[in-house]
């Protein structure tokens, strides 16, 4: 398929299904895949994740339950677009940076590598810089809420409030957090809103 057609059609099942995971889990064994930059998705698929946080297994079922999560919220997105796309690239990072070690399962840094990636990934299909920088920063940024809510020194909200819309990375935050199985949808929404609160009582201290 001509890549720009194909960049059309994710882009229209990104924005218009309700659960776009029906269309991406048809199209990732396409021969397309397997080369670059498609393939950067479906090395998801062979990436495993840590059962205790993620019972539905690799990164790609994973990406799926997020889309579908985002996918019910993108109208609250002021950037929807932006947001379908970074429900759809947050995690691009992982097989570039996960290990298992002694049986022990981590991504680490797989945010900052995956800004990386998510742009490496849509400069092969659109100039849309704006577009770009958005998927970028949403997919940099959204491991923030878990090490602020956490107390993880990774935390860092004076950066992380230069580049996005506090608001909007709780969005695809609360997304990525229900997009795992058997989890407790009202307590992820509550994170999300504490993690906010938190954001903003930062900011202002620091004024």
């Amino acid at each position: 398929m001509d890549k720009s057609k194909l960049y059309l059609e994710m882009r229209a099942h990104l924005m218009n299904d309700e659960k776009p995971s029906v269309y991406f889990s048809e199209i990732i064994d396409k021969p397309e895949f397997l080369r670059y930059p498609l393939s950067m998705l479906r090395s998801l698929r062979e990436t495993e994740q840590p059962l205790v946080h993620h019972p539905e297994g690799n990164a790609w079922n994973h990406v799926l339950l997020v889309l579908d999560e985002a996918a019910k919220v993108k109208d609250r997105s002021k950037y929807p677009e932006a947001f379908m796309w970074a429900a759809l690239l947050h995690d691009i990072g992982k097989p570039a940076t996960t290990e298992n070690k002694n049986g022990k399962i981590t991504s680490y840094n797989h945010d900052k590598v995956g800004a990386y990636y998510s742009r490496l990934f849509l400069q092969e299909f659109t100039d849309d810089k704006g577009l770009i920088d958005a998927v970028a920063a949403l997919t940099r940024w959204h491991m923030q809420p878990v090490f602020l809510l956490k107390g993880m020194p990774y935390a860092d909200i004076e950066a992380m409030k230069n580049e996005i819309d506090i608001e909007e990375l709780a969005l695809l935050a609360m997304a990525d957090g229900l997009g795992r199985l058997n989890v407790d949808r009202e307590l992820e929404k509550e994170k999300m809103r504490t993690f906010v609160k938190k954001c903003i009582d930062i900011v202002s201290n620091n004024l």
